[in-house]
């Protein structure tokens, strides 16, 4: 699938999959984000879906990466200090369609199964799009899109 180029405007953190990190780091950075009110801070949001995007692979999905959590922007205009910025580039994607209790890991278990499926990875953004159909933690739908070479 084809999407088009995104800018987003949010915080980061530098992790990696090794031993657990992940999983630790960017639920400190999911807290920090609902806890500061970070969505409302953003300038020039085009909707109100938040982006979970993963990139700056040192080389896959094994080694570091950075974890971006941001929303859509018009553009990058008065970014707030202590933010970042990310240009999702446009191309080809594959989609996975993730629905579920976000309280029983479905996203984590969808990576699980995304890192053993044989699909050629770019490795340069890899994002989840969490808008109106992930209000409801217990019946959430999550789009997880893979950048494909």
């Amino acid at each position: 699938m084809k999407i088009q180029k995104t800018n987003i405007i949010g915080i980061a953190i530098r992790t990696t999959n090794e031993h657990g990190k992940s999983a630790e780091d960017i639920g400190q950075l999911w807290n920090r984000f609902l806890s500061e009110n970070i969505a409302d801070k953003i300038p020039n949001k085009l909707d109100s879906s938040i982006y979970s995007i993963y990139t700056d692979y040192e080389s896959d999905h094994t080694k570091p990466y950075t974890t971006i959590l941001g929303c859509p922007v018009s553009g990058f205009d008065n970014v707030p200090e202590g933010m970042v910025t990310k240009t999702i580039e446009a191309g080809d994607y594959k989609q996975y369609a993730v629905k579920g209790n976000m309280h029983e890991n479905i996203v984590y278990n969808a990576w699980l199964k995304i890192w053993n499926d044989d699909i050629p990875r770019a490795y340069t953004a890899d994002f989840e799009v969490y808008g109106d159909k992930a209000q409801n933690p217990e019946n959430a739908e999550i789009d997880i899109f893979i950048a494909l070479k």
